[in-house]
């Protein structure tokens, strides 16, 4: 344990996206198993033209915390009335910054860090870096980087059925070339 000698805790980072739901069932399932805390983060990224203005617009800040914040009650939500958890063992928290950034800060070294991870183009990544990327190269704590099945539907968790992607051999199934 650390000098603070708070308890080990499994942190996840959340957003709205299937990645992001796959990383928590995986991380609520390690909590009950270990009997950890779980500790939800979503990290609102500062838009580039507020940063570039040094520090971010005070209304922009506010409604970014805001979402953060309705997005993880939400989260909390469905896991209480899911039955899913001890709700003592669950909270929550929004923070802005570069979520890699943060997340990796936020983890203490006996944490497992958890961070969903789905496919990207090179343009996405150069315009928003990957965090599950940033969180590997830089953990201090053991890291996790959950990503979605990719054969057959899936049933994202606390969500509608979705087909998954196959493939084969690099290339998408059922397309020519």
């Amino acid at each position: 344990m650390s000098a603070s000698s708070a308890p080990p805790r499994i942190i996840v980072g959340v957003d709205e996206s299937d990645a992001s739901r796959w990383a928590l069932s995986w991380a609520l399932g390690e909590a009950r198993l270990r009997g950890m805390e779980l500790l939800l983060v979503h990290v609102a990224p500062v838009p580039s033209y507020a940063a570039a203005a040094g520090v971010p617009a005070h209304g922009t800040a506010c409604e970014l915390r805001e979402a953060g914040s309705e997005l993880i009650t939400r989260l909390l939500a469905e896991l209480r009335s899911s039955g899913g958890c001890d709700p003592a063992r669950v909270s929550g928290m929004t923070l802005l910054g570069a979520p890699g950034d943060a997340l990796v800060r936020l983890a203490r070294e006996e944490d497992i860090l958890v961070v969903g991870r789905s496919s990207r183009s090179l343009l996405s990544r150069l315009v928003r870096p990957s965090v599950h990327r940033h969180c590997a190269a830089h953990a201090r704590s053991t890291f996790i980087s959950v990503a979605p099945p990719k054969i057959g539907s899936l049933t994202v968790p606390g969500g509608e059925e979705r087909p998954a992607r196959r493939r084969l051999w690099g290339r998408r199934q059922g397309t020519d070339g």
